[in-house]
């Protein structure tokens, strides 16, 4: 326990904790707002096929997925930036339990930034698509608040995988070059690819499966909503041994 309060004291204290955690909640609104804006006008008849007004609640989640995920990484990568790090390990030298110590922080923290963007975004989209005329969800509805909940764990994963990234490269400049490669160019990109590669890219890459775990109406060319969140949490645990493994055998 004295652990876990040390690493929550240093992970509280530290600014750029609040700001990223604040932006998350922010962006995430804003844009979902924004990306929905672009149906207001639009009859119900003439409404896409497979409508889900709750997918369409949080499509501001590409880019408040990132702000959460540098969350994560910093998490990790403040220590190493001020020199902390080496102060921690001489105070606790189980470097196993040092990490388990910061993840479980981070995630706490990475659980309620989470809970709020999605229900910020969530509740500011159905109020709109409402006062527009155009059906809305409601949380008692059939399968919402399980999307919802797909939401937040989506997000939180998001941030454990920017931590594990945040000890693989123990610098906030590379995590953030890493994850906006993997959550922002690679889904945009690499569905463009040719044939049985584009394929996957398009239903496969973590990042784009993990997606389809907050929809309530899944697209044709997405996984399950179940599948698709064990592949990201699969690959998260997958980043997470690969940081364990670094920060056990790397020197400071």
């Amino acid at each position: 326990m004295n652990i876990l309060r040390s690493e929550w004291t240093k992970l509280r204290s530290v600014r750029s904790t609040w700001i990223a955690a604040l932006s998350t909640v922010v962006s995430g609104a804003a844009l979902s707002l924004l990306s929905a804006s672009g149906v207001l006008g639009t009859p119900p008849s003439e409404l896409p096929g497979g409508w889900d007004p709750t997918a369409a609640s949080l499509q501001g989640f590409i880019f408040a997925q990132l702000v959460i995920g540098m969350l994560g990484a910093l998490s990790v990568t403040a220590e190493y930036d001020t020199g902390m790090i080496g102060t921690s390990l001489a105070a606790v030298p189980s470097r196993s339990r040092l990490l388990t110590a910061k993840l479980a922080v981070a995630a706490a923290i990475a659980l309620g930034t989470g809970l709020a963007t999605t229900l910020v975004s969530f509740t500011a989209v159905q109020i709109m698509f409402d006062g527009a005329g155009l059906p809305a969800a409601g949380i008692a509805d059939p399968g919402v608040a399980g999307a919802l909940v797909g939401a937040m764990l989506y997000l939180a994963l998001i941030a454990l995988l920017g931590a594990a990234v945040g000890t693989l490269t123990r610098s906030a400049t590379s995590s953030l070059a890493v994850l906006v490669g993997a959550l922002l160019i690679v889904p945009a990109t690499g569905p463009g690819l040719p044939g049985v590669l584009g394929d996957w890219f398009a239903r496969y890459w973590p990042i784009t499966a993990g997606q389809a775990s907050y929809t309530v109406v899944p697209a044709a060319d997405m996984v399950a909503p179940a599948l698709g969140f064990g592949i990201l949490a699969a690959t998260t645990a997958a980043a997470g041994i690969a940081g364990h493994t670094a920060f056990r055998v790397r020197d400071v």
